[in-house]
Formats: C-alpha cells, structure tokens, sequence
C-alpha cells in the first residue's frame, strides 16, 4: 500500500485594478451634463443652507420652517403657520447674517406660510351611535314638530343614525 501525500501552499493573490470601476453612482451622471449639472449645483447649495438654517434656527423654529429656495441672495423660507412666520420675519436679518457666515450671500429672507402635508392628518368621520332612549326622543320631537325643514332634518337624522342598544 502506497501513501501519497501532497502538500499544497497556499499563496495569497490580489487583483490589483488601476482602471476606475465600470459602475458609477446616479450623481456622476447628473454631474456630467451641463443642464443638469447646473441643477445639481443649486441642489447642493440648497441642502448646504437647509443644514446651516437648522444649526442657527431656534429650537422651536427649525423644525417647523425649512429653506425653500434661493435666488440672488434672497432665501425663501416656508413656515408652517403664521406664528412660525411672523417670529422668523421678526429675527431674519440676524438669521441672514448668520447664514451669509456659512457661505452663500444672504441679503434677503422672505418667509412664505406653507404648511407640509401631512396624509394621515385628515380623517373621515365615525358614525356615532343613538342610544335607544335618544333615538325615542328625537322620535318624539320630531312627531310634534310641525311639517318644515327642521322636522326633516330630524327624520333624515334618524334614519342615518346606527342605534345603540
């Protein structure tokens, strides 16, 4: 009998790549066009002021009021209500100097009221049931009442209404 032994050694390889990856990630490619370019620029202008307006906004502000837009050293802001607003009209020329120091030239804020939409903000209704004694004294009333519309508000109430036991 005949014992083969082999042994093998293991030598570790790398791929060393000089080219640039095959891939490139979606904002090369906006980068790469003019128009778009141009786009991309405005885009990170607007982010860059978004974070400086969250860093230098008070508390209660920043996160009810963001940088909408900016065009020639007048940033556009929206609030979303008027109380937000009004305070940020009250302190925009130290919220412009403040934002002036962190790169783009501010000279004017105008502040919009804008509220964000919110989809789970508006709700439908629930029917609200009739207990039997109210449902008997709507009845009631409605049965003395004169013909009119107020009597046939009170009949159409009653038959929508969900009686409860």
């Amino acid at each position: 009998m005949v014992i083969v032994r082999a042994a093998f050694m293991w030598r570790e390889t790398r791929i060393i790549c000089t080219e640039p990856p095959m891939y490139k990630v979606p904002e090369q490619y906006l980068d790469s066009d003019a128009a778009t370019g141009r786009l991309m620029v405005h885009a990170r202008l607007l982010l860059k002021l978004s974070r400086r307006f969250e860093a230098i906004a008070p508390a209660g502000l920043r996160h009810a009021a963001c940088v909408a837009n900016y065009k020639s050293g007048r940033v556009v802001i929206h609030a979303d209500n008027g109380a937000v607003a009004a305070k940020i009209r009250q302190m925009s020329q130290r919220l412009c100097d403040e934002l002036s120091k962190g790169g783009a030239e501010c000279n004017v804020m105008e502040v919009k009221v804008q509220p964000r939409q919110i989809p789970y903000q508006s709700t439908s209704s629930t029917q609200k049931p009739l207990s039997a004694k109210a449902c008997g004294v709507l009845r009631a009333t409605s049965d003395n009442l004169p013909q009119g519309a107020l009597r046939d508000a009170l009949e159409t109430l009653l038959q929508r209404a969900a009686t409860r036991e």
